[in-house]
């Protein structure tokens, strides 16, 4: 009886030591989140950084100093978990990307997102897979097999879309923006469809009927995670106009828009779809028509909260990766072949440059010929792409603990290089060609001084909100004759201004009527456009009373 009581009381000790430690863990932590936040702050104007590269600095200090602490133990305060990465940090960041783009820029460039997004991640795929086997078995670091390096192309062709937010400037470069967010957002989409596709497949055996199954099994993923993005997105549209939340509580309304939003992620993630796709297609749908059917207080809200939820969650994942980074079981193994860590890091590199160059040009060449002079990528443009898609993050850390954790942890030479050089990679990459970034588009491309009254119309009685509200209602002469007969000749030559024609005619016709959207939501007792009017209506009554104009 008393040895069993002891037990408890041992046991119980333990557990109240190991809560206490998750605590202190979590305010060290949070501490280190509010540092980047008023560094990055700080650092504001200057040339070269960003918060990402700030964030990713300060957790591999912190690594440092813990890792000094503790005797050379550890150097983490958390452990790096793909599941916390792919269900929590991600979902807010791909989402708001879909939710706060600006969708004229993005749809008007298609075409050549899905070329750089899709057919260029494969390009890439093909090279940086064939590179590594050719060298890597060279260098005998290990058993790897044809899965392996298939999955080694899948890691490293993930673009860091995250990296890529803090780097360009959606009002400075717009057209560069659009290319190389939108590229990044489908570029992982499709690294992680493959990535999937190689882990279900038995690939060791490859034949014609394998790699068509495999093909097909990738596109049926891409086409049912869109369209489960797009039916999640119109769902929610329909609820809030049908229902009208926003009439009895604003928390509600914005609550049910925040959960309908990761339900899409989540749903994608049960089927095995691709959950980034989804939940991206899903919040350009929800900001084109779920966005208009809610109180003006509900948008002002919904925006910035969901800015918020990812500003933290890119914060979090760069100073999480760069405290992992420094973890001594990973460089314990490696530690007695360094030079075989650093050869494959090297080559991994060279591997990038070069599959990102062999599909940044070609296809940029190809999409020109299908474009206005005014619209064509110059070389300067393509230089800037090629370069702003090299950084790798924690979407090549994620899938590379996926693959090289599975079977005997970091502690197998192949697995431990492979580990290190990702980290390797993606610290390098991260910080040399982020720190370069920002001067080379001020190089390449010298902001206009234009007065902002060029690029922001504000009419009297008009608010410096409504921009807000109004999204991408400002005016683009892209559009100035989009109501112009479309001729076949007119289609052949900008078929991307004629389908955006006939789209926006089905949109008026059909779409907005049954799931609303911005000016044609009928007027319904207690709807927001029923409210609306009826304080417009209040207020020129008062007016009128008042002897006033």
């Amino acid at each position: 009886m008393v040895i069993g009581l002891s037990t408890m009381l041992e046991k119980t000790e333990t557990l109240l030591g190991s809560d206490h430690a998750s605590v202190v863990s979590m305010n060290l932590f949070v501490a280190l989140l509010c540092a980047c936040i008023v560094l990055g702050h700080l650092l504001e104007e200057t040339r070269w950084m960003n918060e990402s590269i700030t964030a990713l600095i300060i957790g591999s200090c912190t690594g440092i100093v813990i890792l000094l602490i503790s005797g050379g133990k550890s150097s983490r305060i958390l452990v790096f978990s793909e599941d916390l990465f792919f269900i929590y940090l991600l979902p807010p960041i791909i989402f708001n990307a879909g939710f706060q783009v600006k969708k004229k820029q993005f749809f008007r460039n298609f075409t050549t997102i899905m070329f750089f997004g899709a057919i260029g991640t494969l390009i890439s795929f093909v090279i940086i897979s064939l590179g590594a086997k050719h060298f890597f078995e060279k260098m005998n670091i290990g058993d790897l097999t044809i899965s392996d390096y298939l999955a080694i192309g899948a890691i490293f062709s993930a673009t860091d879309s995250v990296c890529t937010l803090q780097v360009l400037n959606q009002d400075d470069t717009p057209l560069l923006y659009s290319l190389v967010f939108g590229e990044g957002v489908v570029n992982d989409a499709t690294s992680v469809v493959l990535f999937n596709a190689i882990q279900r497949f038995d690939l060791t055996n490859i034949n014609s009927t394998i790699a068509l199954e495999f093909a097909g099994n990738f596109f049926y993923l891409f086409i049912l995670s869109t369209a489960l993005g797009v039916g999640a997105g119109l769902l929610s549209a329909f609820i809030m106009k049908k229902l009208y939340i926003g009439r009895h509580s604003t928390d509600r309304e914005v609550a049910l828009m925040m959960l309908l939003a990761y339900l899409s992620y989540m749903l994608a993630e049960l089927f095995h779809l691709s959950s980034i796709l989804t939940v991206f297609f899903c919040g350009i749908v929800m900001s084109h028509y779920t966005w208009h059917n809610v109180t003006d207080k509900s948008k002002v809200t919904t925006k910035h909260t969901f800015a918020a939820l990812s500003f933290l969650a890119e914060i979090f994942i760069f100073l999480y990766v760069g405290m992992d980074a420094l973890d001594i079981e990973k460089w314990d193994v490696v530690r007695d072949s360094p030079g075989q860590s650093i050869g494959v890091s090297s080559i991994l590199l060279g591997l990038i440059l070069l599959g990102r160059a062999a599909f940044v040009f070609p296809l940029s060449f190809l999409s020109n010929l299908t474009k206005s002079p005014d619209e064509k990528l110059d070389w300067k443009k393509q230089v800037t792409i090629w370069w702003a898609g090299l950084m790798r993050g924690a979407v090549s850390m994620a899938l590379a603990y996926n693959q090289f954790t599975t079977s005997g942890h970091t502690k197998v030479l192949g697995n431990a290089i492979m580990i290190t050089s990702t980290i390797t990679v993606v610290l390098f990459s991260t910080v040399v060609f982020g720190l370069l970034t920002k001067p080379l588009v001020k190089h390449l491309h010298p902001s206009s001084k234009r007065s902002s009254t060029t690029a922001l119309q504000i009419t009297p009685g008009s608010s410096l909100q409504d921009p807000l509200l109004n999204g991408d209602s400002i005016y683009d002469p892209y559009y100035d004759h989009i109501d112009q007969p479309i001729t076949f000749k007119m289609f052949l030559k900008t078929p991307s201004r004629a389908i955006h024609h006939y789209w926006r005619k089905f949109d008026n016709a059909v779409m907005r009527r049954i799931f609303g959207g911005r000016g044609v939501s009928p007027v319904v007792p207690g709807s927001p456009v029923e409210t609306s009017i009826r304080q417009w209506s209040e207020g020129v009554e008062i007016k009128e009373q008042n002897g006033e104009p």
